[in-house]
């Protein structure tokens, strides 16, 4: 997955509100011309123009947040059970290109990997089919990602899976509306 802002960081400095459609729309036209001065030309095809939300890496973006591609997911959901190593590493490129959208998601999938070390005999059992159908559940169910409200306090999250080899994550977030 291509590394990506979350969100503005402080050293770039956002010049201005565009809220004016005609405002934003000269500015349209400044990009474009100086496009054309330099002989640069944009795909109308891949162009997109006063939507609410666009399709961006995979993801989908609008004003009110970030949130997983419906295909994406889809794909996931939809795959058989995996039949050996090679369909499962497949399975998990997949489903970790969206794992920004699971809770403790590095600690929900350490039994499947665990079926993919070197020297692993491949045997599918009751809990791989439990963590596989939880974390296609989790994603299924993927929330909008946010961007931060300043008036709210932001929380660090740590989780650290207690098994043999040692999964830890660290997030930055914030209460939802409707949590306590």
């Amino acid at each position: 997955m291509l590394w990506e802002w979350l969100v503005m960081p402080q050293v770039f400095r956002a010049e201005g509100n565009l809220n004016d459609v005609q405002v934003h729309l000269q500015h349209l036209k400044q990009v474009f011309q100086v496009m054309r001065d330099n002989k640069l030309y944009a795909n109308l095809k891949k162009c997109v123009f006063c939507a609410p939300e666009i399709p961006v890496l995979g993801c989908y973006v609008s004003k009110s947040g970030v949130r997983a591609d419906p295909e994406k997911v889809s794909s996931i959901c939809s795959w058989p059970t995996p039949k050996n190593p090679t369909d499962l590493r497949q399975w998990l490129g997949l489903a970790n290109y969206l794992h920004k959208y699971t809770k403790t998601y590095a600690g929900s999938i350490q039994p499947l990997s665990s079926l993919l070390k070197k020297d692993a005999t491949w045997l599918w059992r009751p809990e791989h089919q439990a963590v596989f159908e939880a974390v296609k559940k989790s994603l299924a169910s993927a929330p909008v990602l946010v961007l931060p409200d300043d008036s709210k306090p932001l929380y660090v999250v740590c989780d650290a899976s207690d098994s043999q080899s040692v999964v830890s994550s660290c997030n930055l977030m914030m209460r939802a509306v409707n949590e306590s």
